[in-house]
């Protein structure tokens, strides 16, 4: 398979200050960007998202994000459906907090040991989500995945932001629709440089290739397929022949 940039989960937390709950989403959501899953993740900064950031938009369109919500509000999963798609998983502290029975948190800058208590608790149940996310190949059609627990830490990171990922896109026609296909570019290039001509074997291929990053139906393969050797015969026709 071409060495495509790997999927990751984007974290979007509540960015409230005006109660604990809200500084216990941005510690938790550290946590995991820097020492839970730091190879997993990246970070969706909400007022620029809701700013209209087309970085972050673009992202949590096309890869699986968390939203983590100090209350009941879900400002941050709310403008997260509301501009790019709903999250594949949301928390909410208040609510995560009653059921574990951590107590009243308190403190915005310094929390007491409850807010301590919900940080962790948070956090675990967010990595947990990210490894359910990433084993299941998550698309925008699968729907929410189950809440679990994982501490597992990997070699701390700084925290990278989706906003600087990279992701490469490219529109195709399907049926007379057009398709925004994530990863596609990239994808054309390294099947070109590994001299794959345009033929129904190299456009099996580029489906199967495909699918890992975009969600294809069963009964529209054909019509993707079909589009998908299309578009790889034009590109290898615009940059010469295979080698």
């Amino acid at each position: 398979m071409p060495d495509l940039p790997k999927k990751k989960v984007g974290i979007v937390s509540c960015s409230g200050e005006e109660l604990p709950e809200g500084t216990v989403t941005r510690l938790a959501a550290l946590k995991v960007l820097e020492q839970l899953r730091p190879a997993d993740t990246v970070t969706i900064c909400l007022p620029l998202f809701l700013a209209g950031g087309e970085g972050d938009r673009t992202f949590a369109k096309f890869y699986p994000t968390i939203a983590i919500d100090g209350c009941d509000k879900r400002c941050a999963a709310r403008g997260t459906e509301m501009y790019s798609g709903k999250p594949a998983a949301s928390i909410v502290v208040t609510k995560l907090a009653a059921e574990r029975g951590l107590g009243k948190l308190e403190g915005k800058r310094r929390l007491n040991e409850a807010g301590q208590q919900a940080v962790e608790a948070t956090a675990g149940q967010v990595a947990g989500l990210v490894d359910e996310l990433l084993q299941k190949h998550w698309n925008r059609t699968a729907g929410p995945v189950e809440e679990t627990l994982s501490n597992e830490v990997q070699e701390p990171v700084q925290a990278t932001c989706s906003c600087g990922s990279g992701i490469p896109l490219q529109d195709i026609v399907v049926n007379g629709q057009t398709v925004t296909m994530i990863a596609l570019p990239l994808i054309f290039q390294q099947f070109r440089d590994s001299g794959k001509p345009a033929s129904q074997d190299t456009t099996r291929e580029l489906l199967e290739t495909v699918k890992v990053y975009n969600p294809i139906l069963s009964g529209e393969e054909e019509a993707y397929a079909m589009a998908l050797a299309r578009e790889y015969a034009a590109f290898c026709a615009q940059q010469g022949a295979v080698k």
